[in-house]
């Protein structure tokens, strides 16, 4: 039985992507070596990291406008330390929105390179929304936020207008809805929600942000050093790169983000309507800040637990347990994952209210 992949990362891709890259693996591009043994220096996977850096800013919509992509290791926890490496001065500050597991993460890490200001949290709540009318000081050297909580399930839908540089953790939103992404002056996402397998990072940075902190930054942290190099400072994650590549060219063959876009949005509606429908089920989040990502809920009556598991894993559902720190359940809905898989968990939640 083919699953219905909920799983909140590593998660769902193309299944186009998955026949390309299994190929790949036995013979890359007809050369008689797999994409695991290749040098990174051959021009064919050189070609395959030039265009995955060139079509991550045409998906985005930065083309031309002064941001260098990179495409680095050590996942989004390793860029909560290169943002304040990179743009945080000797003596200067930073300030941070805190909504979740992943932003209190990036706060402890900057915390040790200068002042941070928290500028509002939702944690009291259990971060169940996100904090509104936030004062940002006008004199931090930048602003952080997590476009997308994927342990709580919510998501922000607009940013604050800011003086400061924007820096934003999009890892589990990446190229899933369409903004203005020319507000933003740093973006990174870990690879393995909406664009790849894990081991790969995904940086876009405006290229005069950089050089401005006053302090030394060895080599591998800094982002000037790895645009220099071409996102080849050290040796990069080749499989995890071009199987990126092969996702975002599957985006854009589809008519790219606003495509997928109203994709997630059906998907989120069918899913959310059907909670807020259904007597058996509670939604954890305020219903504002509900992500289009990551459905959080719980059962009214936990009683009911053992019979509802064993409903959706008959009917081939996979991952939508809670985040472990939380419980409860998470239906994580990625670029890849068809409606009807989201139509399956629907139809199993409708059967569950017919046999209570």
């Amino acid at each position: 039985m083919k699953k219905h992949n909920f799983s909140a990362g590593p998660c769902i891709l193309p299944q186009e992507v998955f026949e390309q890259a299994a190929q790949a693996v036995l013979d890359f591009n007809g050369m008689g070596l797999s994409i695991l043994e290749i040098s990174h220096r051959d021009k064919a996977f050189v070609a395959v990291m030039e265009e995955a850096r060139a079509l991550a800013l045409e998906l985005l919509g930065l083309t031309g406008k002064g941001y260098q992509a990179l495409f680095l290791q050590g996942g989004a926890s390793m860029e909560f330390l290169r943002i304040p490496y990179n743009l945080m001065k000797t003596d200067g500050k930073a300030s941070y929105l805190d909504t979740g597991t992943w932003a209190s993460g990036a706060i402890k890490e900057a915390k040790a390179f200068g002042e941070t200001i928290v500028v509002a949290s939702s944690k009291p709540e259990n971060y169940n929304h996100i904090p509104k009318d936030f004062v940002i000081p006008s004199d931090a050297d930048y602003f952080h936020c997590t476009s997308n909580n994927t342990i709580f399930g919510t998501q922000m839908k607009s940013f604050p207008e800011t003086s400061v540089p924007m820096v934003c953790d999009m890892s589990s939103d990446i190229f899933s809805r369409t903004l203005d992404f020319s507000k933003f002056d740093l973006i990174y996402a870990g690879a393995q929600k909406n664009m790849g397998p894990a081991g790969v990072t995904l940086i876009v940075v405006k290229e005069s942000l950089l050089g401005n902190t006053n302090r030394a930054i060895p080599n591998i942290m800094n982002y000037q050093q790895h645009i220099d190099k071409e996102s080849m400072y050290n040796t990069p994650p080749v499989f995890a790169v071009y199987t990126s590549l092969l996702t975002m060219q599957w985006l854009k063959n589809l008519g790219g983000i606003t495509a997928i876009e109203k994709q997630n949005e059906a998907k989120a509606k069918l899913l959310y309507d059907e909670i807020d429908r259904n007597p058996l089920f509670i939604g954890t989040t305020v219903k504002e800040d509900r992500s289009n990502m990551n459905a959080t809920f719980l059962l009214a009556d936990g009683n009911h637990k053992e019979v509802f598991d064993s409903m959706w894993k008959a009917a081939g559902v996979s991952g939508i347990n809670g985040h472990r720190s939380v419980g409860g359940y998470r239906a994580s809905m990625y670029n890849a994952l068809p409606i009807e898989s989201v139509q399956v968990l629907v139809d199993v939640m409708k059967e569950l209210e017919t046999k209570i």
